[in-house]
């Protein structure tokens, strides 16, 4: 995946001084929130692949096994085993299986099978007003972070950033997720406490970058991808949000690059809150004396922000993760390190 979203970014340019602050390219205003219907058991899932093809029809054969699993039915695109080159077929094809399954009345949510690169590319091409007209839960992270930011700028429904379908869905994934899609629960999430033999736990823990607590909506998601639709028609307002961040594979000179570039197109100023989940494998490929961590890159950027602030939540490129509510109201808590839902995802 990360081969592809750095030729996506490599075009993207930064000046050099922190300290400006243009204003913001004008943004989709937010839409009035809808909430799709709940999950029930023996509902039709609709299951898509909008990026990176599965090279297996075993592993999407096990996907549905989850589906089955989870008390669901699953119910494949119609092109969801194509191919062409690294995507799971061409952007047309791709774009309609989208609207195939938000047209489709038994389809009652689409999971996304799995990210890598692609759903950028199918962007214009999707219905707004067809997907608007019925909201469904769209369940995926990574490069589902392009569908989940254009849905909330056009379609005025939440969507859920979770695992994807091909993942594990250990029970920390699993009970978060059917909490938010089938309960319509307001959870706080909590990251659990370590358990190695150690005096000092590292695993669980959280970084505070700024103390407090914030009430924002949710937004944001992989931000390799979320940086790449700066300047597009298809990011939502930032005002007063609460925004999430996570990667994968990143050095920290390319983190950095990338909040560079949300504070000069004057996103960070809008923020109410931050909180940067799992940066998975994001460390410097070759010995560098001089280089940043990730936590420094990010207490740089996001300490003088001023608002609430905080690292480690268990979200992003990791076996288990919590599900997050896109457009949701919720509530952080910078010295606690928890995420507190503060409405129901679903109908």
């Amino acid at each position: 995946m990360t081969f592809d979203r750095r030729m996506v970014i490599g075009a993207l340019g930064t000046a050099a001084a922190l300290s400006l602050s243009p204003a913001a390219p004008a943004a989709a205003p937010p839409p009035s929130l809808r909430r799709a219907p709940r999950l029930r058991p023996g509902d039709t899932i609709g299951l898509i692949q909008p990026a990176s093809f599965t090279e297996d029809d075993f592993v999407l054969a096990e996907v549905e096994r989850t589906i089955v699993a989870m008390g669901l039915v699953p119910k494949r695109a119609k092109h969801l085993t194509d191919r062409s080159g690294y995507l799971a077929g061409t952007d047309a094809d791709r774009a309609a299986d989208v609207n195939a399954m938000y047209a489709d009345d038994s389809v009652r949510a689409v999971f996304a099978v799995r990210g890598g690169w692609g759903c950028a590319r199918i962007l214009p091409m999707l219905d707004y007003k067809l997907i608007a007209k019925n909201p469904k839960l769209l369940i995926g992270y990574s490069d589902i972070t392009a569908l989940h930011m254009a849905f909330a700028a056009r379609c005025g429904f939440a969507t859920i950033h979770g695992p994807i379908a091909a993942s594990a869905w250990g029970k920390l994934s699993w009970d978060s997720f059917r909490a938010l899609a089938f309960e319509g629960a307001t959870p706080t999430y909590t990251n659990p406490v370590g358990t190695e033999d150690r005096l000092a736990q590292k695993q669980g823990v959280v970084r505070s970058f700024h103390p407090g607590k914030a009430i924002g909506r949710l937004l944001g998601g992989n931000l390799t991808v979320l940086t790449a639709l700066v300047g597009t028609p298809y990011l939502p307002d930032f005002t007063g949000a609460i925004l999430f961040l996570e990667d994968v594979d990143e050095a920290p000179y390319r983190i950095d690059r990338m909040l560079t570039q949300l504070s000069l197109a004057g996103i960070l100023g809008k923020l109410a809150g931050v909180v940067f989940g799992q940066c998975t494998d994001c460390v410097a490929k070759e010995p560098s004396y001089g280089a940043f961590t990730i936590s420094q890159v990010l207490q740089q950027h996001l300490a003088p922000l001023g608002i609430p602030a905080f690292q480690g939540a268990l979200f992003g490129h990791i076996p288990n993760q919590f599900s997050l509510p896109v457009g949701i109201s919720a509530e952080i808590d910078a010295d606690a390190g928890t995420i507190r839902v503060l409405e129901p995802a679903v109908a």
